[in-house]
């Protein structure tokens, strides 16, 4: 045995040697990739700014799109994307959250939860612009229901009004603020809701990961006081997840605010000269307003208008992740 361990020795340092040499490689493929990615970021970046520095302007912030580059603004864009994206925090917040809360700490684990736990799993991963065409169908049109030649408004005999959107338009006991209108249509709200089902998904993933973070001797003590399973949950398991789940929760916002295709699909306009006075009024976003300045022919709207607003889309991400930074160390608890 000595012998044999004497002859094989060079062998194995000749492979701990071809190991080393290619763990090396590797190591350096990898910085190249990263170093790569960076570099085309920072070029992009530069020339963004080499763009669309100088254009940085009040009107930019004041005016709506004009015919002349020097006058065109976003402002019914910036108020649109921040009103849509307050919506859909709004909306996807206690869904995901509520979700994330059921199925971590009170539904079983049977089959029903493994094929619920898998969709959506899938559905985080599915391209934006499916999104857009399900809530254009769901949201903008109802499946057609309130169209005047639906069996719906035939049978019952609905008052359908006529214009951009046939449907339905009453009050809540009366009160003007609580005007709903049946279909959505292309209003904010339908915005709102299509970009909630598009984020819905990464917010439930997120919380649900949270909230399995939190030790379980927490729970453990907590029954051990003699409280039910809702009072721990809401008193002592929230509290601790809740870092993790705003962190995810604002980071989907901020791939919300990005998107371009589910907003074209449901039919946001290139064109509002005007703010919305309600969640029912047709609106603009900057991804859409950026969107409609690249494909004019003009150079001043397609490079140096559009480069301005991409920098005012990425200032609005950058405050949105700071913001999740900030929450994530202002409520994180240490062990």
């Amino acid at each position: 045995m000595e012998n044999k361990s004497v002859i094989l020795a060079p062998i194995y340092k000749d492979n701990l040697r071809n190991r080393k040499i290619i763990g090396k490689i590797f190591n350096i493929l990898l910085l190249i990739s990263v170093l790569a990615g960076l570099f085309m970021l920072t070029v992009l970046l530069v020339d963004i700014a080499i763009e669309g520095v100088p254009w940085l302007r009040p009107e930019l912030f004041t005016n709506y799109h004009s015919r002349k580059p020097e006058n065109a603004g976003m402002k019914s864009a910036i108020v649109g994307s921040f009103i849509v994206i307050s919506l859909t925090g709004i909306i996807s917040f206690p869904v995901g959250v509520g979700a994330a809360i059921y199925l971590e700490e009170y539904a079983r684990k049977n089959r029903f939860t493994d094929f619920i736990n898998l969709n959506i799993n899938n559905l985080a991963g599915v391209p934006s612009i499916v999104y857009g065409m399900l809530g254009l169908v769901v949201f903008g049109r109802m499946f057609g229901l309130f169209s005047k030649d639906s069996w719906l408004v035939q049978t019952f005999s609905l008052p359908v009004q006529s214009g951009m959107v046939n449907g339905l338009v009453f009050n809540l006991f009366g009160i003007p603020w609580l005007e709903i209108h049946l279909p959505f249509g292309r209003s904010m709200l339908a915005g709102a809701l299509t970009m909630s089902l598009l984020i819905l998904p990464v917010v439930i993933i997120a919380s649900r990961e949270s909230i399995r973070a939190v030790p379980p001797s927490i729970r453990e003590a907590g029954y051990a006081m003699g409280t039910t399973k809702w009072y721990v949950t809401r008193t002592l398991v929230l509290p601790i997840a809740l870092p993790g789940i705003l962190t995810g929760m604002i980071l989907a916002l901020s791939r919300a605010i990005g998107e371009t295709a589910p907003l074209i699909i449901m039919g946001a306009f290139t064109y509002v000269p005007f703010l919305p006075n309600s969640i029912w009024d047709q609106f603009t976003a900057m991804p859409i307003q950026i969107y409609n300045w690249i494909t004019l022919p003009q150079e001043d709207y397609r490079i140096h208008l559009a480069a301005a607003g991409i920098i005012v889309l990425l200032l609005f991400l950058f405050i949105l992740n700071g913001i999740a930074v900030y929450l994530r160390n202002k409520f994180q608890v240490k062990w």
